[in-house]
């Protein structure tokens, strides 16, 4: 089976999500309808991650797979594709791959980073979360060094109806707080995530940059520990602010 891998980048904006959906339009179903134009034939275009509504991304990876050889270069593929998608969908890579190349099932690990302005901004409103209050840096920085290594995060994941009776444990590679003059920027690498867990990590990372929650509190919480006094649920991050950077593979 012939296998193309595409890096693609969106604006999450106007989009339901990646995955494909009845009377929704997401970025699956946009490239499913740009391939199907092009090729004129049947083709499986499957991704890496799962992005929410809202959520961006830099580095999506997807393969498209035929059952039949194609007369189109990877060059060729990139320009055509990009022709047909909307202006707020762009690939940008396009490389040859093993007929046994699968997107998800290959992927090693998937980083994601989140974006708080500290001030409000005319031009950057659908990629950031705007947070007019004070934030103290270096708490949220201690809080997400303890988030990397394996933790059950049972209480940042909202329960999945497509998993039933899924694993809250996940390994961490990395994860950090930065801050650059006016933005703060929590970034994170792991295996897999939780639905969720990457917004309400980061509203909990806010949190206790207000003063509302300490560190204590959070790593209480990486263990397991479940508080009935702080809402997590109800603290999870916009959209907006969420991008995936990248998936890698071996």
């Amino acid at each position: 089976m012939q296998t193309f891998k595409l890096t693609v980048e969106y604006d999450g904006s106007k989009f339901s999500g990646w995955q494909s959906q009845i009377n929704a339009r997401t970025v699956q179903g946009e490239l499913k309808q740009a391939c199907v134009d092009l090729f004129r034939t049947e083709i499986d275009i499957q991704g890496a991650g799962r992005t929410d509504a809202g959520v961006h991304a830099l580095g999506q990876v997807a393969h498209l797979k035929f059952g039949k050889p194609v007369r189109f270069a990877p060059a060729a593929i990139l320009r055509e594709l990009n022709d047909r998608l909307p202006s707020s969908i762009a690939i940008v890579e396009v490389t040859e791959a093993s007929a046994r190349f699968h997107a998800r099932h290959d992927a090693v690990s998937r980083g994601y980073f989140y974006q708080i302005s500290t001030r409000k901004t005319a031009l950057g409103k659908r990629f950031v979360w705007w947070i007019k209050e004070p934030l103290d840096v270096e708490k949220m920085s201690a809080a997400a060094a303890l988030i990397a290594g394996r933790h059950d995060f049972a209480a940042f994941r909202a329960p999945d109806p497509s998993k039933p009776g899924e694993s809250t444990i996940v390994v961490v590679e990395s994860a950090e707080v930065g801050r650059d003059e006016n933005m703060i920027v929590f970034r994170i690498e792991a295996s897999h995530f939780l639905w969720k867990m990457v917004r309400r990590l980061a509203g909990t990372l806010v949190k206790i940059g207000l003063g509302d929650v300490t560190v204590d509190e959070f790593a209480a919480l990486l263990g397991g520990n479940s508080n009935p006094k702080l809402d997590i649920a109800a603290w999870t991050a916009p959209s907006s602010g969420l991008f995936l950077e990248g998936i890698r593979y071996q």
